[in-house]
């Protein structure tokens, strides 16, 4: 069973990336791709940081995913395979107009692509389920 701190990161994780399957599950013209590409920054920074969490690994207050990657290198190698793409700016740089920028359809699609590998590996990694998940909704 998984440690309950790891697993609420883990399930924090989950809400954002089923937020992201409800609004790629849209007509193209009405998706709203800079949350959708914020939300697939944020499951990878989420579960790395469950990951890290998992092996009593200190990683501060960061959104920078390729730090995270690389403490995760340290404890595993496997990790150098992981790629985390261009996840990175979407930590801040889209949610504000000071930095205006609206990615593309493609590009929502590709960092969800990301975001659901990263998922399957740290799931596997964790030896976590999403069956083991499933009443979180539920407060259970």
């Amino acid at each position: 069973m998984i440690e309950e701190h790891i697993r609420n990161w883990v399930i924090k994780a989950m809400e954002d990336f089923n937020i992201v399957k409800h609004e790629l599950s849209f007509a193209e013209a009405e998706i709203s791709t800079s949350p959708v590409c914020f939300h697939c920054q944020q499951v990878a920074e989420k579960l790395l940081k469950a990951y890290l969490i998992s092996k009593s690994i200190d990683f501060g207050k960061t959104h920078d995913l390729e730090y995270l990657l690389e403490l995760c290198v340290k404890q595993d190698v496997e990790f150098k395979n992981m790629n985390t793409g261009n996840l990175k700016p979407y930590a801040v740089e889209v949610r504000y107009p000071e930095e205006f920028y609206i990615p593309s359809i493609e590009e929502a699609k590709e960092c969800f692509g990301i975001a659901s590998n990263i998922k399957i590996f740290i799931f596997k990694k964790l030896e976590i389920k999403e069956k083991d998940l499933k009443n979180y909704n539920n407060g259970t």
